[in-house]
């Protein structure tokens, strides 16, 4: 698709490349953040198994620790993980789809 120059010289055309990735290309990606998004949710699953432990053996030998803030922030970090693409499709959706 070519768009006509508005403020240029008169008969030049500019191209108006697709704004659609080639499907090989969109295969290979939608493969790599599907697995950075499996990845991520596991770490913010050992991250809480981890933090638990942590908070069960300090508890048990009666040592006082800040594990809830190490805890909040492993929270924090999946909930992050979870709603990247949701976020990500609200601040870069094209004007007029919904």
């Amino acid at each position: 698709m070519l768009a006509q120059g508005g403020g240029g010289e008169a008969g030049v055309t500019v191209p108006d490349p697709e704004r659609k990735a080639p499907p090989k290309l969109a295969n290979a990606v939608d493969t790599v953040l599907g697995i950075v998004g499996w990845a991520g949710t596991a770490a913010g699953v050992a991250g809480v198994l981890i933090t638990g432990t942590m908070m069960a053996v300090s508890m048990k030998r009666g040592e006082g620790s800040e594990h809830m803030s190490r805890l909040g922030m492993v929270l924090g970090g999946c909930v992050l993980v979870a709603t990247a693409g949701p976020i990500i499709t609200f601040v870069f959706q094209p004007a007029g789809e919904e």
